[in-house]
Protein backbone atom coordinates (compact mmCIF):
# COMPACT_ATOMS: atom_id res chain seq x y z
CA UNK A 1 0.00 0.00 0.00
CA UNK A 2 2.01 3.32 -0.92
CA UNK A 3 1.51 6.13 1.64
CA UNK A 4 0.59 9.89 0.31
CA UNK A 5 1.12 13.17 1.14
CA UNK A 6 3.06 14.17 3.57
CA UNK A 7 4.61 11.05 4.35
CA UNK A 8 6.80 9.70 2.30
CA UNK A 9 7.18 6.13 2.24
CA UNK A 10 5.13 2.28 1.77
CA UNK A 11 3.70 -0.08 3.73
CA UNK A 12 4.95 -3.52 2.61
CA UNK A 13 5.31 -6.97 3.90
CA UNK A 14 8.99 -7.85 4.23
CA UNK A 15 7.46 -11.65 3.40
CA UNK A 16 9.97 -12.58 6.53
CA UNK A 17 8.64 -14.09 9.75
CA UNK A 18 9.58 -13.49 13.37
CA UNK A 19 9.88 -16.28 15.48
CA UNK A 20 9.22 -16.56 19.23
CA UNK A 21 7.57 -18.73 21.58
CA UNK A 22 4.65 -18.41 19.79
CA UNK A 23 3.32 -18.54 16.23
CA UNK A 24 5.34 -17.03 13.77
CA UNK A 25 4.59 -12.96 13.21
CA UNK A 26 4.57 -11.56 9.61
CA UNK A 27 6.47 -8.29 9.81
CA UNK A 28 5.96 -4.90 7.77
CA UNK A 29 7.91 -2.75 6.73
CA UNK A 30 7.63 0.82 6.79
CA UNK A 31 9.99 3.37 4.48
CA UNK A 32 11.29 6.42 5.17
CA UNK A 33 13.63 8.93 3.38
CA UNK A 34 16.38 9.07 5.56
CA UNK A 35 18.09 7.75 8.87
CA UNK A 36 16.69 10.64 10.81
CA UNK A 37 13.22 10.53 9.89
CA UNK A 38 12.97 6.88 10.47
CA UNK A 39 14.73 7.17 14.16
CA UNK A 40 11.87 9.95 14.46
CA UNK A 41 9.20 7.67 13.56
CA UNK A 42 10.18 5.02 15.34
CA UNK A 43 10.08 7.40 18.86
CA UNK A 44 6.54 8.08 17.68
CA UNK A 45 5.78 4.23 17.50
CA UNK A 46 7.63 3.55 20.96
CA UNK A 47 5.19 6.56 22.41
CA UNK A 48 2.25 4.49 21.23
CA UNK A 49 3.23 1.15 22.50
CA UNK A 50 4.40 -0.26 18.87
CA UNK A 51 7.49 -2.57 18.90
CA UNK A 52 9.45 -1.07 15.54
CA UNK A 53 13.29 -2.14 14.53
CA UNK A 54 15.03 0.55 12.27
CA UNK A 55 16.64 -1.47 9.30
CA UNK A 56 18.49 -0.32 6.41
CA UNK A 57 17.41 -2.11 2.90
CA UNK A 58 20.26 -1.83 0.29
CA UNK A 59 17.21 -1.43 -2.58
CA UNK A 60 15.13 0.83 -0.33
CA UNK A 61 16.99 2.68 1.79
CA UNK A 62 15.82 3.31 5.77
CA UNK A 63 12.79 1.86 6.94
CA UNK A 64 11.12 0.42 10.62
CA UNK A 65 9.90 -3.29 10.83
CA UNK A 66 6.89 -3.54 12.56
CA UNK A 67 4.77 -6.75 12.85
CA UNK A 68 1.88 -6.73 10.66
CA UNK A 69 -1.08 -6.36 12.72
CA UNK A 70 0.43 -3.36 13.85
CA UNK A 71 1.18 -2.04 10.14
CA UNK A 72 -2.17 0.37 10.30
CA UNK A 73 -1.93 1.11 13.33
CA UNK A 74 1.68 2.50 12.92
CA UNK A 75 1.10 4.40 9.65
CA UNK A 76 -2.41 6.24 11.72
CA UNK A 77 0.43 7.13 14.22
CA UNK A 78 3.18 8.25 12.30
CA UNK A 79 0.76 10.48 9.55
CA UNK A 80 -0.82 12.16 13.31
CA UNK A 81 2.59 13.09 14.34
CA UNK A 82 3.19 14.77 10.72
CA UNK A 83 -0.27 16.66 11.41
CA UNK A 84 0.57 17.94 14.35
CA UNK A 85 3.76 19.02 13.42
CA UNK A 86 2.51 20.05 10.22
CA UNK A 87 4.25 24.00 9.99
CA UNK A 88 5.79 24.06 13.17
CA UNK A 89 9.42 25.47 13.32
CA UNK A 90 12.15 24.81 15.44
CA UNK A 91 12.58 27.60 17.51
CA UNK A 92 15.95 29.47 16.84
CA UNK A 93 19.21 28.44 18.43
CA UNK A 94 20.27 31.44 21.07
CA UNK A 95 23.87 32.85 19.83
CA UNK A 96 26.11 33.42 22.67
CA UNK A 97 26.91 36.94 22.29
CA UNK A 98 30.67 37.33 21.27
CA UNK A 99 30.73 40.21 24.05
CA UNK A 100 29.34 38.17 26.55
CA UNK A 101 32.99 38.06 28.47
CA UNK A 102 36.04 40.00 28.42
CA UNK A 103 38.97 39.08 29.19
CA UNK A 104 40.58 42.25 30.13
CA UNK A 105 39.25 41.02 33.38
CA UNK A 106 42.81 39.14 33.64
CA UNK A 107 44.77 42.62 33.17
CA UNK A 108 43.08 43.50 35.85
CA UNK A 109 43.79 40.54 37.97
CA UNK A 110 47.66 41.09 36.85
CA UNK A 111 47.23 44.74 38.51
CA UNK A 112 45.97 43.80 41.43
CA UNK A 113 48.98 41.07 41.96
CA UNK A 114 51.35 43.87 40.80
CA UNK A 115 50.21 45.84 43.67
CA UNK A 116 49.85 43.23 46.32
CA UNK A 117 54.02 42.50 45.60
CA UNK A 118 54.51 45.93 45.72
CA UNK A 119 52.83 47.11 49.28
CA UNK A 120 53.92 44.29 50.85
CA UNK A 121 57.66 44.62 49.48
CA UNK A 122 57.19 47.84 52.33
CA UNK A 123 54.97 47.91 55.15
CA UNK A 124 54.69 51.44 55.35
CA UNK A 125 53.01 51.44 51.71
CA UNK A 126 50.67 48.79 52.86
CA UNK A 127 49.94 51.07 56.07
CA UNK A 128 49.97 54.25 54.24
CA UNK A 129 46.69 52.81 51.96
CA UNK A 130 44.93 50.32 54.75
CA UNK A 131 41.18 51.63 55.81
CA UNK A 132 42.16 52.58 58.96
CA UNK A 133 39.14 54.41 60.74
CA UNK A 134 40.92 56.69 63.00
CA UNK A 135 42.76 58.05 59.54
CA UNK A 136 39.52 58.20 57.98
CA UNK A 137 37.86 60.30 60.45
CA UNK A 138 40.81 62.63 61.04
CA UNK A 139 40.75 63.79 56.88
CA UNK A 140 42.09 60.98 55.38
CA UNK A 141 39.74 60.01 52.60
CA UNK A 142 41.93 58.80 50.33
CA UNK A 143 42.12 55.25 52.07
CA UNK A 144 38.56 54.59 51.09
CA UNK A 145 40.38 54.08 47.51
CA UNK A 146 44.06 52.84 47.84
CA UNK A 147 42.27 50.77 50.34
CA UNK A 148 40.58 48.65 47.59
CA UNK A 149 44.22 47.88 46.08
CA UNK A 150 45.40 46.21 48.61
CA UNK A 151 45.26 42.40 50.16
CA UNK A 152 45.98 40.84 53.61
CA UNK A 153 47.95 37.82 52.38
CA UNK A 154 48.25 35.48 49.07
CA UNK A 155 44.86 33.20 50.20
CA UNK A 156 43.06 36.62 50.68
CA UNK A 157 44.06 38.08 46.84
CA UNK A 158 43.26 34.31 45.45
CA UNK A 159 39.81 34.73 46.89
CA UNK A 160 39.15 37.99 45.06
CA UNK A 161 40.67 37.20 42.24
CA UNK A 162 39.01 34.11 41.42
CA UNK A 163 35.63 35.08 41.44
CA UNK A 164 37.11 38.68 40.29
CA UNK A 165 38.04 37.82 37.23
CA UNK A 166 34.27 36.00 36.31
CA UNK A 167 31.99 39.04 37.60
CA UNK A 168 34.40 41.78 36.16
CA UNK A 169 34.71 39.95 32.75
CA UNK A 170 30.98 39.68 32.43
CA UNK A 171 29.96 43.40 33.58
CA UNK A 172 32.92 44.04 31.07
CA UNK A 173 30.98 42.33 28.21
CA UNK A 174 27.79 44.19 29.03
CA UNK A 175 28.74 47.47 30.04
CA UNK A 176 32.55 47.97 28.41
CA UNK A 177 35.94 47.43 29.93
CA UNK A 178 36.62 50.72 31.15
CA UNK A 179 33.27 51.74 31.84
CA UNK A 180 32.97 48.25 33.85
CA UNK A 181 36.06 48.58 35.69
CA UNK A 182 35.30 52.42 36.92
CA UNK A 183 32.10 51.61 37.95
CA UNK A 184 33.07 48.32 40.14
CA UNK A 185 35.58 50.72 41.41
CA UNK A 186 33.53 53.31 42.90
CA UNK A 187 31.15 50.68 44.05
CA UNK A 188 33.90 49.37 46.41
CA UNK A 189 34.91 52.32 47.51
CA UNK A 190 30.93 53.08 48.33
CA UNK A 191 31.23 49.66 50.08
CA UNK A 192 34.25 50.88 52.37
CA UNK A 193 32.46 54.15 53.19
CA UNK A 194 29.39 51.64 54.60
CA UNK A 195 31.90 49.78 56.61
CA UNK A 196 33.07 52.42 58.04
CA UNK A 197 29.55 53.34 59.34
CA UNK A 198 28.54 49.93 60.25
CA UNK A 199 31.64 48.31 61.90
CA UNK A 200 33.12 48.66 65.37
CA UNK A 201 35.78 51.41 65.78
CA UNK A 202 38.27 51.11 65.53
CA UNK A 203 38.17 49.61 61.98
CA UNK A 204 40.74 48.51 59.54
CA UNK A 205 39.77 47.12 56.13
CA UNK A 206 41.42 46.55 53.17
CA UNK A 207 40.49 44.25 49.57
CA UNK A 208 39.02 44.06 46.58
CA UNK A 209 35.84 41.99 47.64
CA UNK A 210 33.53 45.75 47.58
CA UNK A 211 34.51 46.32 43.78
CA UNK A 212 33.91 42.41 43.39
CA UNK A 213 30.48 42.92 44.42
CA UNK A 214 29.65 45.54 42.92
CA UNK A 215 30.67 43.92 39.64
CA UNK A 216 28.16 41.41 40.65
CA UNK A 217 25.72 44.64 41.26
CA UNK A 218 26.17 45.48 37.42
CA UNK A 219 25.51 42.20 35.85
CA UNK A 220 22.31 42.39 38.11
CA UNK A 221 21.06 44.93 36.99
CA UNK A 222 21.59 43.71 33.49
CA UNK A 223 18.81 41.14 33.89
CA UNK A 224 16.35 43.76 34.55
CA UNK A 225 16.94 44.92 31.05
CA UNK A 226 18.57 42.23 29.33
CA UNK A 227 19.60 43.00 25.90
CA UNK A 228 17.13 41.69 24.27
CA UNK A 229 13.63 41.08 24.54
CA UNK A 230 12.70 38.89 27.94
CA UNK A 231 9.43 37.86 29.60
CA UNK A 232 9.73 39.68 33.32
CA UNK A 233 9.93 35.66 34.97
CA UNK A 234 12.98 35.11 33.31
CA UNK A 235 14.13 38.42 34.43
CA UNK A 236 13.36 37.99 38.01
CA UNK A 237 15.12 34.40 37.91
CA UNK A 238 17.97 36.06 36.96
CA UNK A 239 17.88 38.70 39.13
CA UNK A 240 16.95 36.26 41.97
CA UNK A 241 20.42 34.00 40.97
CA UNK A 242 22.10 37.45 41.11
CA UNK A 243 20.82 37.89 45.16
CA UNK A 244 21.54 34.16 45.51
CA UNK A 245 25.47 34.66 44.67
CA UNK A 246 25.47 37.35 46.68
CA UNK A 247 24.89 35.65 49.71
CA UNK A 248 26.57 32.58 49.00
CA UNK A 249 29.66 34.76 48.34
CA UNK A 250 29.18 37.89 50.00
CA UNK A 251 28.21 37.45 53.50
CA UNK A 252 30.62 34.80 54.87
CA UNK A 253 31.20 35.13 58.84
CA UNK A 254 34.73 36.01 58.50
CA UNK A 255 34.39 38.28 55.29
CA UNK A 256 33.18 42.59 55.85
CA UNK A 257 29.53 41.87 55.37
CA UNK A 258 28.69 45.32 55.09
CA UNK A 259 31.69 46.36 52.56
CA UNK A 260 30.31 43.52 50.33
CA UNK A 261 26.27 44.72 50.80
CA UNK A 262 27.57 48.49 50.19
CA UNK A 263 29.45 47.33 47.28
CA UNK A 264 26.80 44.94 45.75
CA UNK A 265 23.83 47.60 46.29
CA UNK A 266 25.61 50.16 44.40
CA UNK A 267 27.14 48.49 41.84
CA UNK A 268 23.28 47.84 41.38
CA UNK A 269 22.07 51.31 41.58
CA UNK A 270 24.88 52.38 39.19
CA UNK A 271 23.94 49.63 36.68
CA UNK A 272 20.62 50.46 36.55
CA UNK A 273 21.78 53.89 35.76
CA UNK A 274 23.62 52.83 32.67
CA UNK A 275 20.65 50.97 31.89
CA UNK A 276 19.06 54.04 31.30
CA UNK A 277 21.77 55.61 28.82
CA UNK A 278 21.33 53.84 25.27
CA UNK A 279 22.28 50.79 25.17
CA UNK A 280 25.15 51.44 22.85
CA UNK A 281 26.57 54.27 25.21
CA UNK A 282 28.33 52.58 27.48
CA UNK A 283 30.46 50.54 25.12
CA UNK A 284 31.18 53.75 22.91
CA UNK A 285 34.90 53.07 22.66
CA UNK A 286 35.46 56.86 24.05
CA UNK A 287 33.19 56.80 26.85
CA UNK A 288 35.56 53.19 27.96
CA UNK A 289 38.73 55.28 27.15
CA UNK A 290 37.67 58.45 29.14
CA UNK A 291 36.51 55.56 32.36
CA UNK A 292 39.86 54.45 31.95
CA UNK A 293 41.57 57.74 32.57
CA UNK A 294 39.74 58.31 35.19
CA UNK A 295 40.17 55.24 37.03
CA UNK A 296 43.67 55.55 36.60
CA UNK A 297 44.06 59.21 37.67
CA UNK A 298 42.32 58.30 40.02
CA UNK A 299 44.26 55.80 41.93
CA UNK A 300 47.23 57.29 41.22
CA UNK A 301 45.88 61.02 42.95
CA UNK A 302 45.26 58.96 46.13
CA UNK A 303 48.29 56.95 46.31
CA UNK A 304 50.13 60.24 46.11
CA UNK A 305 48.27 61.30 48.69
CA UNK A 306 48.84 58.08 50.29
CA UNK A 307 52.83 57.79 50.52
CA UNK A 308 53.11 61.87 50.90
CA UNK A 309 50.69 62.72 53.77
CA UNK A 310 53.20 61.02 56.38
CA UNK A 311 50.59 60.15 58.71
CA UNK A 312 50.74 56.40 59.08
CA UNK A 313 48.56 55.08 61.68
Amino acid sequence: MAVRGYLAGALHDSGSQAKGDGPSTRLTRIYARTRRQAMDWSLVLASQGVAATILRDPGEGWCLEVSSHDGQNALQAIRQYHVENRGWRWPEAVRWPRSAFRWESLAWAATLMLLFWWSNADVTRHNAGIMDSTAVSSGQWWRVFTAISLHADPAHLISNLTAGILLLGFAMGRFGVGTALLTSFLAGAAGNLLSLQLNAKPFHGLGASGMVMGALGLIAAQSLRPARPMPLKPRLAAFAAGLMLFVLYGVAPESDIPAHLGGFFAGLILGTLLLLLPSRWPRLRTINLAALIILLSLLVVTWRLALTTGRFF
